[in-house]
């Protein structure tokens, strides 16, 4: 029972059966970066143990995380994802307590889990959403309008409405939302955006490139040019990189969408296999022009590492060049392909049989948000603190979204350059999107 002075209040109350101060998570969707399990075995990638389950277990090692559920729609899946992290999580770390409530129930097939899985978490519990991007909006509204706080992974939402409307709902409910863009914790990514905004001046010039080999169109089947694409998966991030850097410095102005097609045609998938952004950017100060070019793709050939993704930017007083896929380690073992090794992203390499991968990036984007959760809960931080670029915030990820649904708008216009619209010319927060009117 709450009094008065509770109401719109983040602070968490004592539970009956005592509440130190740890986060209940609620994982919603079971694939590969949740679990590792893809098409009932490991995940052929660089994720086969999965990440955001891996992390969770060993959160709640460390005590910052009590329960743990995971919800999908197919119930049948999950005695085989029980093997699977018992197999890659459970005999290759020490002490991973792998409890899971899992939601619907093995033999049920239903859509709507997550509706009973979110009955279950109190407000100022946490839920990360890893689902096809199609379902982040409605899966987030009723996790916010639950109280709890949610991160979900990019693209936040696809459409700017939806943006707009979960910051309003966030607000409203005083709750924690935020993008999950593992990125912003690389620190090739942290010290390059720290450098072009303390000392490359002006946006000039930025092109940048991610790709993933083919077969991620069978593991992304389901939802591949049904109910998003490649842009939405894979720009997103080097889009965010640039909506983090430039923040307060510049604005899109403008998309212009181009693809390529064949292979997943081929495949019998309707479906473009490379999508470019080309994207015009405002300096605030001066209102000069700076141009991103962003390039991914998910017809790569399978090489040294999973997914190639590189970067350069120019601003009026110097430039940078990031190789985001290769960091000068490579290993070679008997029966296994030659590669180039990243475990700056995940240390799945136990060290004296423990997880031993806290540092990696790809933890520490959770670990974050998780913590962020607990202060707040705590009442020691307020929602809006994290607006700083702490975190992807979903009031501070606007642009990108903007971007994203501006570039698929261009393409199914046939390459129409789509404006994205201010209240004024000091706005940084878009609210809308035209086609583009030559005169």
């Amino acid at each position: 029972m709450s009094t008065n002075e509770d109401q719109g209040s983040n602070k968490r109350h004592k539970q009956d059966d005592g509440d130190d101060g740890k986060a209940n998570v609620l994982m919603v969707g079971t694939g590969e970066y949740t679990t590792g399990y893809v098409g009932g075995t490991a995940a052929d990638s660089d994720k086969g143990a999965g990440v955001v389950a891996l992390t969770m277990f060993d959160l709640r090692r460390r005590g910052k995380v009590d329960r743990v559920a995971m919800c999908g729609v197919n119930g049948k899946k999950f005695p085989g994802i029980r093997n699977h992290m018992q197999k890659n999580i459970g005999d290759v770390y020490k002490d991973m307590n792998l409890a899971c409530d899992t939601f619907p129930a093995d033999d049920a097939v239903n859509p709507t889990a997550y509706v009973d899985a979110i009955s279950t978490f109190q407000k100022g519990d946490v839920a990360i959403i890893f689902t096809p991007d199609d379902t982040h909006y409605e899966i987030a509204l009723a996790s916010i309008r639950r109280g709890m706080h949610v991160m979900v992974t990019k693209p936040i939402v696809q459409t700017l409405q939806h943006h707009l409307d979960l910051i309003r709902a966030a607000k409203e409910h005083n709750v924690l939302v935020a993008m999950e863009v593992h990125k912003r914790w690389d620190p090739f990514y942290a010290d390059a955006r720290d450098r072009a905004r303390s000392q490359l001046g002006n946006f000039q010039y930025m092109y940048a490139y991610m790709s993933q080999p083919k077969h991620q169109l069978d593991t992304f089947k389901a939802w591949a040019g049904k109910s998003s694409d490649i842009s939405y998966y894979l720009n997103s991030h080097h889009i965010d990189f640039s909506e983090w850097t430039l923040e307060g410095i510049a604005r899109p102005v403008r998309v212009t969408a181009t693809s390529s097609t064949g292979v997943a045609h081929a495949k019998g998938m309707e479906t473009e296999d490379s999508i470019t952004l080309t994207v015009q950017w405002e300096n605030l100060s001066d209102k000069s022009l700076g141009c991103a070019v962003y390039t991914s793709s998910w017809v790569a050939p399978k090489g040294d590492v999973h997914s190639q993704q590189r970067f350069f930017y120019m601003g009026s007083k110097g430039e940078i060049n990031v190789d985001q896929a290769h960091r000068g380690m490579t290993v070679a073992c008997d029966g296994k392909p030659f590669a180039s090794v990243n475990p700056l992203f995940m240390k799945y390499t136990p060290t004296n049989g423990m997880f031993s991968g806290q540092g990696s990036y790809g933890v520490k984007s959770f670990e974050c948000f998780v913590d962020a959760c607990r202060e707040i809960n705590a009442g020691t931080k307020k929602v809006s603190d994290y607006d700083d670029g702490s975190l992807a915030t979903v009031g501070t990820t606007v642009q990108g979204t903007a971007i994203l649904e501006a570039g698929r708008k261009s393409l199914d216009a046939d390459g129409q350059p789509m404006d994205i619209l201010y209240g004024d010319d000091n706005d940084h927060e878009p609210i809308g999107i035209k086609p583009h009117k030559f005169e």
